[in-house]
């Protein structure tokens, strides 16, 4: 049993804002795996698949640990077998990054997860949201520009190939994969 948790925050005001990258790729996941629509449960929509749960949390970004610990809990989990999917300033638009554990890097979404589940030791995909005018959170919670809504789709199905790659292959594998070279 395997969760998949993308970050983000509710709201219309917040759809197709840089900072929801890991709602929009669980959003593109259940699309693809053809799972209709979300449950409501663990204060998120979810969706049970073969693998197991897609997640978003609708706790809002900064208290997206309470939503999943819950279902961590429901499913007794252990941390490797949690995959938490979110953005990352520091990488270019589009670029991606697989790590088995390591600290929240200064992202507050993924602080809430490490520290509501007691552990650095959680996997986590990185969606890089590239550096662009203005402050830090006028950037994170700034509109996709039309170039970048453009190569969202080739983004999301990146972003796929890498959680089937986390959920198909052991952890070191898929990071060769999704980091390696040959990685766009």
């Amino acid at each position: 049993m395997k969760l998949i948790a993308g970050l983000g925050n509710p709201g219309e005001e917040y759809a197709f804002t840089r900072h929801n990258m890991g709602w929009l790729s669980v959003d593109h996941l259940a699309q693809r795996f053809g799972l209709g629509k979300p449950q409501l449960k663990f204060r998120g929509e979810f969706w049970r698949a073969g693998f197991g749960v897609l997640l978003k949390p609708l706790t809002f970004m900064n208290l997206s640990g309470q939503s999943v610990r819950e279902a961590f809990d429901f499913y007794k989990l252990a941390p490797e077998d949690v995959l938490i999917v979110y953005d990352d300033l520091a990488l270019p638009y589009g670029g991606l990054r697989l790590r088995a554990q390591g600290s929240a890097g200064g992202h507050n979404g993924l602080a809430s997860v490490l520290g509501a589940l007691g552990t650095l030791s959680v996997p986590r995909l990185r969606i890089g949201l590239g550096s662009g005018p203005g402050s830090m959170v006028s950037r994170v919670l700034g509109h996709l520009t039309a170039e970048e809504r453009e190569l969202l789709p080739s983004v999301l199905d990146r972003v796929e190939e890498a959680v089937e790659a986390w959920l198909t292959m052991d952890v070191q594998k898929a990071m060769s994969k999704v980091n390696g070279p040959s990685a766009p």
